[in-house]
């Protein structure tokens, strides 16, 4: 039985931590841990954030809180090409579809995300096998005024769209930056919404994601995204 991993005390231990995890194998991190890599990727999918989130100390469990809740930081894995480019979207947050008004982009679940994060690149080429995945060099990162700026503006445009109960026009086209898709397993999965004259509605959930080219912005910044 392996002890629970605590939660780092500061950004600096949480940052070391990471860091001495680039260039191990997934497979190499579960060991540690007694844990065995899922064969089929069907059941792989989330696996290399879920192992992170254990072997860095993450807390928050599934409460909507950051991930490290002592120092506000959202942890995120970004599967990444040999080339360190990343392959997808990164989902941030659901999108709400009622209860809109008054809703303000200081105070959104988006911008409590964004406001700290912990990026981790991981091998995703589908042709290496997920044990023998890398994990890359980490980035400890925060908007900067100009990049909050497009974000803020992204946000208020989809927003608005939502507001006004513009789902049948809102698709991940629109913003810049970020964007909103569907987040559902499947077409039969429906929320509470409402439609342009504000009337009760169902529609598919949707989820707030940063495009593949912002986070490749943001990985950029580290020595290279596989130690």
């Amino acid at each position: 039985m392996y002890d629970r991993v605590a939660p780092p005390r500061s950004e600096a231990e949480l940052l070391e931590r990471a860091q001495e995890l680039a260039g191990l194998g997934l497979g190499q991190l579960a060991a540690r841990f007694g844990e065995q890599v899922p064969g089929e990727p069907r059941r792989a999918k989330g696996y290399a954030g879920r192992l992170l989130e254990l072997a860095l100390g993450a807390d928050a469990a599934s409460r909507p809180e950051p991930d490290f809740t002592r120092l506000g930081i959202e942890l995120k894995t970004v599967p990444v090409d040999a080339a360190g480019l990343p392959q997808e979207s990164t989902y941030l947050t659901l999108a709400p579809l009622r209860g809109l008004t008054g809703l303000a982009w200081a105070e959104s679940a988006v911008r409590r995300k964004l406001a700290r994060m912990l990026w981790v690149p991981v091998e995703g080429t589908r042709e290496v096998p997920m044990a023998a995945r890398r994990i890359g060099w980490p980035v400890l990162w925060s908007p900067s005024a100009e990049q909050e700026a497009a974000l803020r503006h992204d946000w208020e445009e989809l927003m608005l769209l939502l507001t006004t109960g513009q789902l049948s026009t809102l698709d991940a086209r629109h913003g810049q930056w970020l964007q909103i898709r569907p987040k559902a397993a499947n077409a039969r999965v429906l929320a509470a919404a409402h439609d342009e004259t504000g009337a009760p509605a169902a529609d598919l959930p949707r989820g707030f994601y940063l495009r593949a080219r912002f986070t490749a912005q943001i990985l950029s910044s580290a020595a290279g995204a596989l130690a």
